[in-house]
């Protein structure tokens, strides 16, 4: 005898803004406008972790990504060449190297 397939119930979609945010009181608002004037100077940072590096497991952009933007771009024949040659994806590969630039440190300028 097989066995019938049936489709799940449809669960009612809820944005996540009203899942994971809140409105705030008036006192929360004014504690948080009072925060917002103290000068960076005057912040205690001496009970602050120290900050970490990512593991190497996590990758920035997986889940959020940028938006993409259709430009036209002139590039010498040999240059796209290279990029065709190294991946079949050549235009996300010339992205990385882009954005690797991009947080690179300006040397010498």
């Amino acid at each position: 005898m097989a066995k019938e397939s049936a489709s799940s119930r449809q669960e009612k979609r809820v944005p996540a803004s009203a899942l994971f945010t809140s409105r705030i009181s008036d006192r929360e608002r004014a504690e948080l406008e009072r925060l917002a004037s103290v000068p960076d100077s005057r912040i205690d940072y001496s009970d602050a972790p120290a900050a970490k590096l990512l593991p190497p497991e996590v990758q920035v952009g997986r889940f959020c990504r940028p938006i993409k933007q259709l430009i036209s771009l002139r590039v010498d024949a040999d240059v796209l060449a290279w990029f065709r040659s190294h991946r079949k994806r050549y235009q996300t590969y010339m992205n990385e190297v882009l954005r690797r630039e991009m947080h690179t440190p300006p040397r010498g300028r």
